[in-house]
């Protein structure tokens, strides 16, 4: 018999499924209208005076009078709030800043407003009640649920509280789900990650959990130290697990190991979240392209990845976009943030809905010799490799090879951490590169003309990865570890933890 919160979620999810519908077929209004709200919200802002939102009656206005900003040029903003401003981004002051990592001069400092923790919340919870209803699976809902995030302790700067995305959004999860949620406040507000998992495994062993999420590489820490302790498959441990939740990373690479280690298929649903805000989710199962939320406080824009970093590229809105272009996606949202470069790239997978794929980052490249590989083409080439040769992949990256010994040809060099490696090494290695070619033309026409030689794989040992995000104090939470760069920071510290 169906338990009344799992008639309640079904019921629910007609409804927003009903809702999701009316504006994602009819975009570029969800879109425009967005855009209004913003604009007329924004003009009584610092902001809005010094751009002269007063004076915008249209997009072409706006991208006129606003350049695209990385984090760089909106930091001076960020300070002026810090320093007791009010409406400096968005009317009145932020509710918190979320504190990520990465930039040049160190920690970012991203608003949260009331309307976009708001537009937060909705899009996590939707996303859960698109698959109830397309799947019409609601079970999971009494059991256990597990959110492996980071701590909800915040500081306080000058009134404002500041933490990590995940520890904030811990303060939000609905009444309903509460009881049902592992683990306890005081494990999550744990800061050192190991610690944090051996607490989560003691609190969670002998519960039901039918409900998972975080980031496929520490879940798979979770998973490997339960597996540890009892000896046998996740799906015996919880056989009623139904469902993982993640995002940040591309899953497929990790499948192989997870399904080793869970025992069996487990459903799963992707995001697209980031401290700037919630844009996709997977509302569909026939492809990865997941559902662009364009009436949730955010005005997208998109330019053309080639022809990002020229002096006046062009900026396009969502009825102007093509499939399969590369495009590094801009945004404008309800925490103040005004034609801001997320760093995110994307591709567009269907355009009725609009739907997208994240192909990397903007400044996450191999160009080294003007290839310009990104993450979905090495992310896909893995994955073939993985499927044709059965092996199971904990992580790798990717960088150039310029220092070689007089007479050597540069290369790409793999650094690949298999949890069971391939029987066959070297055809291994040939697939990588095979797909790389036929993905990258450029990449081809450089192996075809001898400026490079095919790709050189090295081995990390089993825990290589994790040790050397401890040893950079990265362990855990939203961090993750860049899948390729353009430069040899990461490889050469990886050669330490090398079979």
């Amino acid at each position: 018999m169906m338990s009344l919160k799992a008639l309640g979620a079904r019921l629910l999810a007609r409804w927003v499924h009903q809702k999701t519908r009316q504006w994602a077929e009819n975009p570029v209004e969800a879109q425009r209208r967005t855009f209004d709200q913003l604009i007329a919200r924004g003009r009584g802002t610092g902001f809005g005076a010094e751009h002269g939102f007063s004076e915008i009656k249209g997009y072409s206005d706006f991208s006129s009078r606003v350049p695209v900003r990385d984090y760089e040029s909106l930091k001076p903003y960020v300070e002026r709030i810090f320093n007791g401003e009010d409406d400096v981004l968005w009317p009145g002051k932020p509710l918190y800043f979320a504190k990520t990592s990465g930039t040049t001069s160190g920690a970012k400092y991203i608003p949260i407003t009331r309307e976009s923790i708001k537009e937060q919340v909705k899009a996590s919870r939707n996303a859960i009640l698109n698959y109830i209803y397309k799947t019409g699976n609601v079970r999971f809902v009494d059991g256990k649920m597990i959110f492996l995030q980071g701590s909800p302790i915040l500081d306080e700067k000058n009134g404002i509280k500041v933490g990590r995305l995940s520890g904030i959004s811990a303060h939000y999860v609905p009444g309903y789900l509460q009881k049902n949620r592992l683990p306890s406040w005081e494990t999550n507000c744990i800061e050192d990650w190991e610690t944090k998992v051996d607490r989560v495994v003691e609190e969670t062993i002998s519960e039901d959990m039918t409900v998972i999420a975080g980031i496929p590489s520490w879940v798979q820490m979770y998973f490997e130290k339960l597996k540890e302790i009892e000896k046998k498959p996740i799906s015996i441990i919880f056989p009623n697990l139904q469902l993982f939740i993640y995002g940040g990373v591309n899953y497929e690479p990790y499948r192989s190991k997870f399904e080793s280690l869970i025992g069996r298929k487990v459903d799963s649903i992707e995001l697209f979240p980031a401290s700037e805000g919630f844009f996709a989710y997977q509302d569909q199962w026939e492809d990865r392209g997941l559902l662009l939320l364009l009436e949730a406080g955010i005005f997208y824009e998109f330019i053309p990845a080639d022809t990002f970093f020229e002096e006046s590229p062009r900026r396009l809105t969502i009825g102007e976009v093509e499939l399969g272009v590369n495009y590094a996606m801009v945004i404008s949202t309800n925490a103040g943030l005004w034609g801001y470069n997320l760093g995110d790239t994307v591709q567009f997978t269907s355009l009725k809905p609009y739907r997208v794929i994240v192909t990397g980052r903007i400044k996450h490249f191999i160009s080294a010799f003007g290839e310009h590989v990104i993450a979905k083409e090495v992310e896909y080439a893995m994955e073939e490799a993985i499927r044709q040769s059965g092996a199971r992949v904990n992580e790798f990256t990717v960088a150039p090879q310029i220092q070689t010994t007089e007479g050597e040809l540069p290369y790409h060099e793999w650094f690949v951490e298999f949890e069971k490696a391939p029987d066959n090494m070297a055809e291994f290695t040939s697939v990588l590169d095979r797909s790389l070619q036929d993905q990258n033309s450029y990449y081809f026409d450089l192996i075809e003309g001898k400026i490079l030689q095919r790709l050189r794989l090295t081995q990390i040992q089993k825990g290589g990865f994790q040790q050397y995000m401890k040893s950079i104090g990265k362990l855990g939470g939203q961090n993750k570890v860049k899948r390729l760069s353009n430069d040899r920071d990461l490889a050469e510290a990886l050669y330490a933890y090398a079979l």
